[in-house]
């Protein structure tokens, strides 16, 4: 059985003790070493509200999601229609996080932002914790990119936040669209002509699930990187969001083809590919009520630096009206 992290650590702990003898210059390259093991460790594990890691898996295609609830209500009770997983695959070697949103819950409501006060950047865990979200995920691509939030943003790409045009769209990208009947689909944002019915959208790059199989754009891609994407199933009435780590020995990204098997591995027939690399970024609630980041966000190539986005999609419960 593997130790846990607090055991793993204490026996880092009691070599550096051990080796205490050394002294000057190769002590002080000893313990850089064994503080870079402590990082290492901590930032290869995947982190879960749940605890553990759901799941195990050799390819894209083999993974079987065991969906659990994570988030309370204002009674204690789980969150019916809102429920997390994560894994790992071995081929290739990459971590995952993923939700499954029903959206005929009435209780439940989707968010988007183009970014904080409408084009100022913000973490996507900023942007889940200043809206009371349960979660949220990075969704366009945008610029300029830094780490810095509160600066303006440009969205490259469609958002609409409760029936408003917030940022107009791109026509060469594709994007998501909630409907009013509690629908969505993905759609080209060329063909986004008028706000009708329509509740909210967020914008991403191109759709690389169509019809349950990877779209023949993708099959023969092979750039890798860090991940996040969304995907629809049950002919509109489930989202799928998930967001996969790469540039670290732990997970080295997915391609856009790899992405795809993994979205309809848990349950979409659709899905579009949203901002990725450094953005990429999936943060939720905790049953402590507090907000982290789940994944492993990358930016400038530091495992666990979060980048300042803008535009972002959540989930969140409705608002009771007094």
């Amino acid at each position: 059985m593997r130790n846990t992290e607090a055991e793993d650590t204490a026996q880092l702990a009691a070599l550096i003790k051990k080796r205490g003898s050394f002294s000057g210059f190769h002590s002080g390259l000893f313990l850089l070493f064994i503080f870079i093991l402590i990082f290492l460790l901590i930032f290869s594990c995947v982190s879960s509200p749940l605890g553990g890691v759901s799941g195990r898996y050799s390819s894209p295609e083999t993974v079987q999601p065991n969906w659990q609830p994570f988030a309370f209500d204002e009674n204690g009770s789980y969150i019916i229609g809102l429920e997390y997983f994560s894994g790992k695959i071995s081929s290739p070697k990459i971590e995952f996080h993923s939700l499954r949103i029903d959206l005929s819950k009435p209780e439940l409501q989707i968010v988007t932002s183009g970014g904080k006060n409408g084009n100022l950047s913000a973490k996507t865990s900023t942007f889940v914790r200043d809206n009371n979200l349960l979660a949220g995920i990075n969704a366009l691509p945008f610029e300029p990119v830094s780490r810095k939030e509160g600066e303006p943003r440009t969205n490259v790409g469609l958002v609409i936040s409760n029936g408003i045009m917030v940022s107009p769209p791109h026509p060469e990208f594709d994007a998501l669209v909630f409907f009013a009947d509690n629908t969505a689909a993905i759609v080209s944002q060329s063909q986004i002509n008028s706000l009708e019915n329509i509740k909210n959208a967020a914008g991403g790059f191109r759709r690389i699930l169509e019809d349950k199989k990877p779209v023949s754009r993708v099959i023969n891609l092979n750039a890798r990187h860090p991940r996040s994407a969304a995907g629809l199933g049950e002919n509109g009435k489930i989202l799928y969001l998930l967001v996969i780590d790469g540039r670290r020995p732990g997970s080295i990204g997915a391609t856009e083809a790899e992405t795809a098997l993994l979205l309809h591995s848990l349950g979409a027939s659709d899905g579009i590919n949203f901002d990725g690399g450094g953005s990429s970024s999936m943060a939720l609630r905790y049953p402590d009520n507090k907000v982290r980041v789940i994944n492993t966000p990358i930016h400038g190539n530091i495992p666990g630096r979060e980048r300042a986005v803008a535009g972002c999609l959540g989930v969140g419960l409705v608002q009771k009206k007094n």
